[in-house]
């Protein structure tokens, strides 16, 4: 077991100074500083925040490697990177590309869930598909040749494996095979690429969608007389990604969406193959994008991911608003563990939850990143 002590807690409702955090595979208590039990190590945190580990439910990239490389090496390279970021979890996502090469991905990723438990690197959750089955009029950076159909028999084929799937609800009339996936899988269905108007995407809610991809990114709305999807989202109970480095969307838009969803927003990345690396040409999904700056797009101007680090975007969301902190960090913790079902093992600092801990400086670079209470990365 371990101790973390003189640090300041990030719990999901409160920040606390004067308490240690002890742990052994689990979260195993909260005690006052100079109460931890004998013999075990003790971790000076200095004045640092302790906070949950934080989950992606959406990153496509990192350290030029793509999640549709279908490769294990990628996988690994991505997962050894982002735990830098503070990323504790993450659902390596694909994109539209073809269905040979999508199924690859979600077989490595499978493959490689158990492993990395234990590697030297963030652990997969399972894999959000994003794609193929959207709306070519939203497509983004995805690929129009390899747009399909929604199709349920897919989604049941990887239904251990695939946590979220993104598709395009007016694609689906009568929401068919929505309901099959609601009804037969655990499997979040994520509306998101889609031009639906208000009354289809708000009727989807109903039928099983569950989720929002990237709000605002790729999807219809809001308009005062055509509300469309972003106002779908934020009307229903759904819960709500958003790409949080001021650019994909305006900072002034934080605190409202903030007080329609508190607990249903999720901080997500959408992070490119360019994440970590300088400036330049790369290629996501074989098409080739620019990074620049906090900008990544295709050739043509279209706007694609980004290369934010999802500590990085805690901090934009909280110096932009007047939010507390913790719920900032619940954004990208808790509410993303809720969104795909595992926040009762995952997500905030509670005894008996695993420990999945970070240890943050004031500006919320990584010190320690902890998985399972073992150290896994140190600055």
């Amino acid at each position: 077991m371990k101790a973390l002590i003189n640090g300041r807690i990030i719990f999901k409702d409160r920040i606390e100074e004067g308490l240690s955090l002890i742990i052994g595979e689990k979260i195993e208590a909260v005690v006052k500083k100079g109460k931890e039990p004998e013999g075990i190590r003790v971790i000076d945190c200095k004045g640092a925040y302790i906070a949950p580990g934080l989950i992606d439910l959406h990153i496509h990239g990192y350290l030029g490697k793509d999640v549709c490389d279908g490769e294990e090496e990628s996988i690994r390279t991505i997962a050894g990177g982002i735990i830098k970021n503070g990323v504790t979890g993450f659902l390596p996502t694909t994109m539209t590309v073809s269905m040979d090469v999508i199924e690859k991905a979600v077989k490595v990723c499978g493959k490689l869930m158990e492993e990395s438990k234990t590697w030297n690197g963030t652990a997969i959750l399972g894999v959000h598909a994003e794609g193929p089955f959207i709306n070519p009029s939203k497509k983004g950076a995805q690929n129009e040749a390899y747009i399909k159909k929604p199709d349920y028999e897919f989604v049941k084929k990887f239904k251990d494996i695939i946590r979220i799937i993104t598709l395009a609800p007016e694609m689906d009339p009568g929401f068919t095979e929505i309901t099959k996936i609601r009804k037969n899988t655990d499997v979040v269905v994520s509306m998101g690429h889609t031009d639906a108007d208000y009354e289809t995407a708000l009727a989807s809610t109903r039928s099983g969608v569950r989720h929002a991809t990237h709000l605002y990114n790729a999807m219809s709305g809001p308009n005062s007389r055509k509300p469309g999807v972003v106002t779908a989202a934020l009307n229903s109970d759904v819960t709500c990604e958003m790409i949080v480095d001021t650019f994909h969307v305006n900072p002034a838009n934080y605190k409202m969406v903030y007080k329609m969803k508190g607990r249903k927003l999720c901080f997500i990345t959408d992070c490119l193959p360019a994440g970590g690396l300088p400036e330049g040409e790369y290629t996501l999904g074989g098409q080739k994008f620019i990074s620049k700056g906090i900008e990544c797009r295709l050739p043509d101007g279209t706007i694609a991911g980004s290369v934010l680090k999802l500590n990085k975007g805690i901090l934009n969301f909280y110096k932009n608003t007047d939010v507390p902190l913790w719920e900032c960090v619940n954004c990208a913790s808790l509410n993303p563990a809720a969104a795909i079902g595992i926040d009762k093992y995952k997500g905030s600092i509670e005894p008996g939850k695993d420990a999945d801990i970070i240890i943050l400086d004031d500006e919320f670079n990584v010190l320690k990143t902890i998985i399972g209470g073992e150290i896994r990365y140190e600055a």
